[in-house]
């Protein structure tokens, strides 16, 4: 590398850097408190002082930046860790564990969350002369990747319109544009084609996902669902780990045991009415698969939720 290059390297590493540290800023700002914030549809900004976890909820397509701090997502078996230098894409409604990993009072865990509306996705990549992948091969929901520095730029930009709500109304969808350009030019270009474009096994199995979240309480029939999927029983399941990292009966059971704690934490539902509601006619089956799951039996755990809500809200 010539003397030139070398420089041309440093001048683009310290934009880059400037850019984090202003991306840090910009949250910081705009979400002074622990919690969560969307101060414009669709954007998401996150604040942790501490490390927290696991929080168990259900991922949605979108575009994940961490601004300063990190996260481990797990998905199923598998474990997705990133930080300030890598972004997150999610394509397909899931049930993941979250944790944050790494927070701290001097420098909290600061984030954002873009969402992906496949039918922007979708006009962009028409716009930009990006084919649709004819394959039929099954590509996962969950990925990480580099963060370049284009990208970064554009989410900055992003981010700044917070401080002009009157630009922001004009120009908040041209940047969201650029972005969705930058995501279906960078690694995860092609898995993101898949998946707006609604070909291959990717729809069949992003429909078949959707279908169980809907009918989570109903007895599950694998030949029905895979019937409707237009596949055999055996190669559904096997793309269906593909793209969830979970088997089906996996996934139902993840769902019917989150919406069992929504239950009891937000309707007030004892552990036997809300384990009879999400589909368990054995309460001690939902009491050892909901143990297995939280760590803790049924009433145990809304207990601790509970109390730990008070503390946060001082109460």
């Amino acid at each position: 590398m010539d003397l030139m290059d070398r420089s041309t390297s440093g001048r683009e590493a310290r934009k880059t850097q400037d850019g984090r540290e202003e991306l840090v800023e910009r949250i910081a700002r705009a979400i002074r408190e622990d919690g969560a914030v969307e101060p414009l549809e669709g954007l998401g900004l996150y604040r942790s002082s501490s490390p927290m976890g696991p929080v168990h909820g259900v991922s949605r397509p979108s575009f994940c930046v961490i601004a300063q701090g990190e996260k481990e997502v797990l998905l199923g078996d598998e474990s997705y860790r990133y930080g300030a230098d890598r972004y997150l894409i999610a394509t397909v409604e899931l049930p993941v564990v979250a944790h944050v990993t790494e927070a701290s009072r001097e420098r909290p865990y600061l984030s954002l969350r873009f969402d992906l509306d496949p039918a922007l996705v979708g006009s962009v990549m028409v716009e930009a002369g990006h084919p649709a992948l004819r394959g039929r091969a099954a590509v996962k929901a969950i990925d990480v990747s580099s963060l370049d520095a284009g990208l970064l730029d554009a989410t900055l930009r992003l981010v700044r319109l917070l401080d002009s709500p009157a630009d922001a109304r004009f120009l908040a969808p041209m940047v969201r544009r650029e972005i969705v350009y930058r995501l279906l030019k960078g690694e995860q270009g092609g898995r993101l084609r898949h998946t707006a474009a609604l070909v291959g096994h990717g729809h069949r199995i992003a429909a078949a996902v959707h279908r169980l979240r809907r009918d989570f309480d109903r007895p599950l029939r694998i030949g029905d669902v895979a019937r409707e999927a237009g596949m055999s029983a055996s190669a559904f399941h096997d793309h269906f780990r593909i793209v969830t990292a979970m088997s089906p009966l996996q996934f139902q059971k993840r769902v019917r045991l989150q919406e069992a704690r929504r239950l009891m934490l937000g309707a007030g539902l004892d552990a036997t009415s809300a384990g009879h509601r999400v589909g368990y006619s054995d309460v001690s089956h939902f009491t050892r698969e909901y143990k297995r799951l939280f760590g803790a039996p049924p009433a145990h755990d809304a207990e601790r939720l509970r109390e730990a809500a008070m503390v946060s809200s001082g109460l």
